[in-house]
């Protein structure tokens, strides 16, 4: 079991491992603070991060890929508590729980789960004075090459020094896109629902994937994707009254792909979605999305999400082998298809 006393041995590694960075980087990064105030701003975010423990609901779909027990992390941003993960730890769960930086579990409930940004929120069921609610930073002036901080929660947790190695558009094979991601290295294992901070303390981002392309293009870097807060500042609001931001309410198809050659190739369908219904199957190629060529995963994506009712009618023109094919299906609203978790 982890104790505060490994947490302070943590951040005194952590003082000497952020000297050393700044020497590594202060010709591209602006002059560094006092290393004992970026020691107690730093300080003051781990002390924020918890360990998110889930049970999903028995014979849900997203227990076949996320399996029934999760575990991960998230940070305290609000005064009542509430807490932001990544979404997917919490997606359908039956149960969730809060593990404390003195080891004590709370229970907790769902409070809202963004398909669009991939955030989600729970907050305390029990009274709980905990820590101070974590400042939310922002994604301008960051510099690539910047040293941040990642912190775990859980009896598990841990601090850890990264660098900021990129800031581009991701897409998901799983329909999935947002128009900027941070991507770190080295890389954490323990990255589901990680907060990442600046050296001011601020919340920057929140652990999403263990990627192998960090850095962009070809080279072959391992590191990790956070979504950055910058993209729940304008929804919070929403997400807590309604469980969901609007965007979340999109057209879904129920496919899984990747880029290949300048093409969309669809990779995997899933049962008894809209997708397997109009007869696509692994090994098509999408050509064009109602009559416009998509090429890349966002195009395709965004081609999709124009149409502002889920359940649009939709052509894809498809290659399925030799055969040039123009299918016609309607799109579901992804959120109406989850079992939902108490709250939402």
């Amino acid at each position: 079991m982890r104790t505060l006393a490994h947490h302070h041995r943590g951040f005194r590694f952590l003082a000497a491992a952020l000297l050393f960075g700044w020497a590594q980087v202060q010709a591209a990064s602006p002059p560094a603070p006092a290393v004992q105030a970026v020691i107690e701003a730093l300080s003051r975010a781990q002390a924020a991060v918890v360990g998110v423990q889930v049970t999903a609901i028995e014979g849900s779909r997203s227990a076949e890929a996320l399996g029934l027990e999760r575990s991960g992390s998230g940070v305290v941003i609000g005064a009542d508590g509430l807490i932001l993960t990544i979404g997917y730890l919490m997606q359908e769960a039956d149960s969730i729980q809060i593990v404390t930086q003195d080891n004590k579990t709370l229970p907790a409930r769902a409070v809202a789960y963004d398909l669009a940004t991939g955030f989600g929120l729970v907050r305390p069921l029990l009274p709980w004075h905990g820590p101070r609610p974590m400042t939310l930073g922002s994604l301008k002036g960051l510099q690539t090459g910047e040293v941040l901080m990642t912190a775990t929660g859980g009896e598990e947790g841990d601090v850890a020094m990264t660098r900021l190695v990129s800031q581009r558009p991701f897409s998901g094979y799983w329909e999935y896109h947002i128009d900027s991601a941070l991507f770190t290295s080295p890389p954490i294992a323990r990255h589901s629902g990680a907060p990442l901070f600046n050296q001011k303390g601020e919340l920057l981002g929140i652990g999403s994937l263990l990627v192998l392309d960090a850095a962009g293009g070809r080279q072959r870097l391992p590191g990790n994707m956070f979504v950055p807060v910058d993209l729940l500042k304008p929804i919070l609001g929403e997400l807590q009254r309604t469980g969901s931001s609007h965007l979340s309410h999109r057209p879904w198809l129920g496919l899984a792909s990747s880029e290949q050659g300048g093409h969309v190739l669809i990779v995997r369908v899933s049962q008894g979605g809209p997708a397997e219904a109009a007869g696509l199957q692994p090994g098509d190629v999408v050509l064009a999305v109602d009559g416009a060529k998509v090429a890349t995963l966002e195009a395709f994506y965004k081609k999709l999400w124009v149409h502002a009712e889920p359940e649009a009618e939709i052509r894809l023109t498809v290659l399925q082998g030799s055969a040039l094919r123009t299918i016609v299906l309607k799109g579901v609203d992804r959120m109406s298809t989850m079992q939902k978790p108490a709250g939402i």
